[in-house]
């Protein structure tokens, strides 16, 4: 992709190269030490350490044509030789329809000269395939929540993430959980965790989202990759879901990333259904029970506003609030340009029934035709058949 000169005649915002590692790398932890991160998950720089690693075999996988190329973009913006900003974007769901930012970061000199906004616009301007953006940001942040009011973003839901400290996640795991229907997951159940999905968002949250079956089933290269990298990945997944016979629908379902080296908290994603809210506390202490095997570390959760029932049953187990988001969400507008060739006033529809006629000899009548036709039809009397009397007589 080539670069873009921004509204500043100095600045150039382009993709991530390779010499810029460093740079970012410098002013992710510039910024770290100002302001608190969005929320504890992999940061930006720890993915730079992965990416120099395996930076020649990633630019050599995306000349040609996978789905996991979108997953990694970052662009930079320049200014002279110094990095100004930088920018992480990515697709939330598999028909790219709507876009993550996952963090953005701009040293503090460069603040007044609006370069986070021209990074946000260099976004919404490049790829053309979203609709929709998506970003987390954290509440006491509010340097990037005037940012993204000040570029149209909208709150879309709060959210607040738990943390069960080793001990509590043992007395979980003490109790016997009662699970009868718990599942593995494949590819197959994805429609059973798409409708799961659907029934626990509200409408607003569901069509930002805009997730469809294809979002809950692997990808066959990245089901690959990990085969091969499971001894080398520092976190084991497990997922399973919780099928009701009678409804025949999925209640619940839970996804876990668990640490083996015992140096990061094990991460946990939760789905249950409205009506079985029961589940929380069986689920989970399933989930603590998978933990047991893997060195002692905290379990890290999240919850939504529209979630109140998970948020009583953490406060019940005595859960830790670690961290409070706002989801916030930016819908944009592409206006298509207009072609004469693509214009609906120049067809007439004589020209469109060319293709209907009949051998070319006999067109088809239109509705004009056919309704005059039918009225002539009703209006005309009916013939009445002539009796010749000399042959009435002859009878």
């Amino acid at each position: 992709m080539a670069s873009v000169l921004s509204e500043s005649t100095d600045l150039i915002i382009r993709p991530i190269q390779y010499r810029d590692l460093e740079a970012v790398e410098s002013l992710l932890l510039e910024a770290a030490a100002e302001e608190e991160p969005a929320q504890p998950t992999l940061t930006l720089s720890r993915q730079l350490e992965q990416i120099r690693r395996w930076y020649a075999p990633l630019k050599l996988l995306n000349l040609f044509p996978h789905q996991l190329q979108y997953l990694f973009r970052v662009y930079v913006a320049v200014q002279g030789e110094t990095i100004m900003g930088v920018i992480q974007v990515s697709p939330f769901n598999c028909t790219r329809s709507t876009w993550r930012i996952d963090q953005i970061t701009v040293c503090p000199l460069a603040r007044v000269q609006g370069v986070g906004t021209q990074l946000l616009r260099y976004c919404f301007e490049t790829i053309w395939e979203a609709r929709t953006w998506l970003l987390e940001v954290n509440v006491h942040n509010n340097n990037a929540l005037g940012l993204y009011r000040q570029n149209g973003f909208q709150p879309l839901a709060q959210m607040t993430y738990w943390s069960l400290n080793p001990a509590q996640v043992a007395v979980l795991a003490s109790r016997q959980p009662d699970l009868p229907n718990l599942l593995p997951v494949s590819n197959a159940d994805a429609a059973w965790l798409h409708q799961l999905d659907t029934a626990t968002m509200p409408p607003l949250v569901r069509q930002v989202f805009d997730r469809h079956i294809n979002d809950f089933k692997v990808n066959p290269l990245t089901s690959l990759l990990g085969i091969l990298g499971q001894g080398l990945r520092p976190t084991e997944i497990a997922r399973a879901y919780v099928f009701e016979p009678q409804r025949k629908a999925a209640i619940g379902y839970y996804q876990m990333h668990l640490c083996r080296k015992g140096d990061q908290p094990h991460q946990a994603e939760l789905m249950v259904h409205p009506a079985y809210t029961w589940l929380y506390p069986e689920l989970l202490a399933q989930m603590a029970h998978l933990t047991q095997s893997f060195p002692p570390v905290a379990l890290h959760l999240t919850s939504a506003d529209y979630q109140p029932e998970r948020e009583a049953c953490l406060e019940h187990l005595g859960a830790e609030r670690i961290a409070h988001t706002l989801m916030m969400s930016r819908s944009v507008w592409h206006k298509i340009r207009e072609s004469r060739s693509l214009s609906l006033e120049g067809l007439q529809l004589s020209e469109v029934l060319q293709g209907f006629q009949q051998n070319r000899s006999k067109p088809v009548p239109g509705r004009i035709a056919l309704t005059s036709s039918l009225r002539s039809s009703l209006v005309r009397p009916p013939v009445v058949a002539s009796v010749d009397h000399h042959d009435q007589t002859s009878c």
